[in-house]
């Protein structure tokens, strides 16, 4: 099997040695009385909207990660222990999934009841730690997550040598894995990119051909849409110059999948200019769309209604969180939100089943297309 080696793979390097260098430095000074590793805060307080760029930005505030203190202890070794895995990934010319160097790292400490890594979302933590440290991203690091999402239309990929055209994909489509910087659009013949919430509507506007009668790519999210789902959307928007439009459920879950889109998360603010798309919009669903294609007797009540003293739990809880983000704060979404408060309601994309099975694609898309109904 061939090294794999990436474009940044020398940057990277350097990049890990300069972190190694300063460890070091610090055990060779006897004037240090610790080691210490700094890290950008990537809580909430510590996120910006950057309101001209539309998307999320880290701020400049950073934390002190000292190897002697107690609570700190821990995470620094597990720190350079992954550093140091990815440093040896990239030298050797090597991937691995992240779930592959947890198990590669996990075990006890010799002469102490203790475990290097507990479970996998310490290890992934840390992942993120090294790339705010470091400017690198996870895939220059030489580390991938399993494929999510697929993608179905009229768009030729050249992926390390190899074309596919994405129109002959069968009804599996093209399986997206979370390193595709790589690849070259050979040709585009498609006039938007759809990003659907649920695999099940995708699969159903297959097989009504909606990817070829309307021109479009059909991607898959899968639910949250990972890293490469996210990635791709971004570099297809820019390079193919296709608007993109968002089609999940109408509830806060779907909403919040479409904000993450958009502007990107609060915990990947570090990489929001690669992997959030500012123009994207916002197709469906809507509060409107209940009594506009009469589906009302397909709602579902919202779950976690506050009762007594308690709050808001579940869909309430969660549409009050979204609907406070700074970058939510517009008419379109305030509206949005208080007419779903409202009505106690939300709808789901299958529920357009109601009318027909190809209801969806020869009536409710086209229709929301031509009339350009979206949410911005």
């Amino acid at each position: 099997m061939p090294k794999k080696e990436f474009e940044n793979d020398s940057k990277t390097l350097e990049q890990l040695k300069h972190l190694g260098k300063k460890i070091k430095n610090q055990l060779d000074d006897p004037e240090e009385d610790d080691l210490t590793f700094d890290t950008q805060v990537r809580s909430r307080s510590n996120v910006e909207y950057d309101e001209k760029e539309g998307r999320l930005a880290l701020g400049d505030s950073y934390s002190t990660r000292k190897f002697l203190n107690i609570s700190h202890a821990r995470k620094f070794m597990q720190t350079l222990m992954v550093a140091s895995k990815t440093k040896e990934l990239i030298e050797s010319g090597r991937t691995a999934a992240i779930r592959e160097v947890y198990y590669q790292l996990k075990h006890s400490v010799p002469g102490l009841d203790e475990n290097t890594f507990e479970d996998q979302d310490e290890s992934n933590n840390v992942v993120v730690d090294i790339e705010t440290a470091t400017g690198a991203i996870r895939e220059d690091l030489h580390l991938f997550a399993e494929k999510k999402g697929s993608l179905f239309g009229p768009v030729v990929i050249n992926d390390s040598g190899d074309e596919i055209d994405c129109m002959n994909m069968g009804t599996s489509g093209l399986a997206i894995p979370s390193i595709v910087d790589h690849y070259e659009f050979v040709e585009c013949e498609a006039d938007f990119i759809l990003l659907v919430e649920t695999s099940a509507m995708v699969n159903r506007l297959v097989e009504e051909d909606f990817h070829e009668e309307h021109n479009a790519i059909l991607i898959s999210a899968g639910g949250q849409p990972s890293r490469g789902v996210r990635r791709l959307v971004n570099i297809m928007h820019d390079r193919l110059d296709l608007p993109v439009y968002v089609f999940t459920d109408g509830d806060p879950w779907g909403y919040y999948i479409y904000s993450v889109l958009k502007s990107g998360s609060m915990s990947l603010a570090f990489q929001s200019d690669r992997l959030a798309t500012p123009d994207a919009k916002l197709i469906g669903m809507t509060m409107e769309d209940i009594e506009e294609y009469g589906l009302e007797h397909v709602t579902e009540d919202l779950k976690g209604k506050p009762e007594g003293n308690g709050g808001p739990t579940k869909d309430y809880k969660r549409i009050h969180d979204v609907m406070d983000y700074e970058w939510m704060q517009n008419d379109q979404w305030q509206n949005q939100f208080q007419k779903m408060l409202d009505k106690g309601v939300r709808v789901e994309q299958q529920a357009l089943a109601a009318n027909s099975l190809e209801f969806v694609a020869n009536t409710y898309l086209p229709e929301k297309i031509e009339n350009k109904e979206f949410l911005n």
